[in-house]
């Protein structure tokens, strides 16, 4: 099969499309034949080596997680989806692959593509919903009338999860910039904060919970200083925690290099008397199924900028690199 890999880790690596094994199929998998794949930014990261302390790739190694396509062949215990069935998924963290043809998925992964959207509006969902649905559903547990601040309104992340924040009631507060809007309104935001001119922390007070998705410490500062007294801040970017360590399961040397890490957060979280969690998305076909429900109602709809073809791969992730994006970028791979 026709496949990009990474034969290094760099910031300046380009993806190789090369001729690749087809994926083996294990007795709890589904080899799905791919149709278009989400890009997301953990993409680059991964690529960059930054997340090898905890996922370590072998180069050369697939990229990709986000998938929407057709099975076409299942494993000798797979009882929920039979051939020809359309699904969707985010892979597991050492099953990377969907900037291929084929790639090979654990049937407790997947879940039927949403029936109103296409191939390329279902494969902008599953990280970017799984995401949002363990920070405000699963962590969260949000409630009608409290306050979500959700960092980068605009971005895939974002998008989707002022959606369900305001689903679930809360009310939404966001950062973008002057001309992304009009955009973050139609989503549902009830306050709106232009990142370029504003400063945050002057506009928001007693939050209850955090969506936090800037790498930069002062910001991160900033954001613990808007939640109320047992509020809590939800991390996509880190640092990692000792509770994230255990929960992979890493050696102690690992562990002791985490805990260094958050060691700063940890003590001005323990002052505030807030909490604050790192997370990772795990890959979860139940969660992506409510998640169909959601889109299939109505209640939560796709946002995509751009679909590139399979053979522009390294330009849809170069795009994505410059922060402009609005929504998700998809490759249609078939």
């Amino acid at each position: 099969m026709k496949a990009f890999i990474v034969k290094k880790y760099s910031k300046k690596e380009k993806l190789h499309l090369t001729d690749w094994a087809e994926p083996t199929v294990n007795e709890n998998d589904v080899l799905v034949q791919v149709h278009s794949a989400g890009v997301n930014v953990i993409d680059i990261l991964i690529r960059n080596g930054d997340f090898k302390l905890f996922l370590p790739m072998k180069p050369p190694f697939l990229l990709g997680r986000d998938v929407a396509g057709i099975v076409i062949k299942t494993g000798a215990k797979v009882t929920k989806f039979k051939v020809g069935d359309e699904v969707y998924s985010s892979s597991g963290d050492h099953h990377l692959g969907t900037y291929a043809e084929y790639i090979s998925i654990a049937e407790n992964d997947v879940a039927f593509k949403p029936k109103n959207l296409s191939m390329e509006e279902a494969a902008s969902i599953p990280l970017v919903g799984l995401t949002s649905w363990q920070a405000l559903v699963e962590i969260g547990k949000i409630k009608k009338g409290q306050k979500v601040f959700i960092q980068a309104g605009s971005g895939g992340v974002g998008a989707f999860a002022i959606q369900l924040a305001k689903h679930l009631g809360a009310f939404v507060a966001t950062t973008t910039s002057s001309k992304n809007t009009y955009l973050v309104k139609s989503l549902g935001a009830d306050l709106i904060i232009d990142y370029k001119t504003e400063d945050f922390e002057t506009k928001l007070k007693d939050y209850d919970l955090v969506l936090h998705s800037n790498k930069d410490s002062k910001i991160l500062e900033k954001s613990l200083r808007i939640l109320k007294s047992g509020g809590q801040l939800i991390s996509l970017v880190g640092p990692p925690t000792p509770e994230f360590a255990d929960a992979l399961g890493l050696s102690w040397p690992l562990k002791l290099v985490i805990k260094l890490l958050s060691f700063s957060v940890r003590k001005k979280v323990k002052k505030q008397n807030v909490s604050f969690k790192f997370l990772f998305m795990k890959p979860e076909g139940k969660q992506l199924g409510e998640i169909t429900k959601l889109i299939e109602a109505g209640i939560i709809k796709p946002v995509i900028d751009k679909v590139f073809p399979f053979e522009q791969a390294n330009e849809a992730l170069s795009y994505i690199e410059t922060g402009r994006s609005k929504g998700k970028v998809v490759v249609k791979v078939r």
